[in-house]
């Protein structure tokens, strides 16, 4: 999977888009930004979560902090953070590089309005040095994701 899936996704569903490979990690939102050129905001990252047996992704920007209380109401239950292992194994990439694009397992996917300040934004592709530049609407497009709002007040 990873980058490779990543690929295919995007040659498949949207080829007009590049995926951007870098000499150096962008696996953290600081790193990404300094990357790419961006602020923290704007960076797209995602983090896998399981809430009883249901796993999911949450997109959020980069500078957001998930709201527990908000969360628990979406999605009716405490969120819980999968390890490493589990979300490469769940997903088919590194955290770091964990993206909506290219599953190795077909998950639900969200976006947290929080995205929907930027115009465009920076989410990994696969791998801790991969990203795509894309459209907030168009990656929930592609992606089939649901918009929800769980995140903390006050971002951005």
């Amino acid at each position: 999977m990873t980058l490779q899936s990543v690929k295919a996704f995007f040659a498949e569903h949207a080829p007009d888009v590049e995926v951007i490979e870098t000499p150096t990690s962008s696996a953290t939102v600081s790193l990404a930004a300094e990357t790419h050129g961006v602020e923290p905001g704007q960076i797209a990252k995602t983090i896998c979560l399981r809430v009883g047996d249901r796993v999911m992704l949450v997109v959020a920007r980069g500078d957001a902090r998930i709201d527990n209380r908000k969360s628990r109401d979406v999605f009716g239950g405490k969120p819980r953070m999968l390890d490493a292992d589990q979300v490469a194994d769940i997903t088919g990439h590194p955290v770091g590089g964990v993206c909506p694009f290219g599953l190795a397992s077909p998950l639900p996917v969200y976006c947290d309005v929080s995205l929907r300040v930027y115009d465009q934004v920076v989410p990994a592709a696969g791998a801790i040095n991969a990203a795509v530049k894309i459209g907030v609407e168009r990656m929930a497009a592609l992606t089939g994701a649901e918009w929800c709002d769980i995140c903390q007040d006050g971002q951005g």
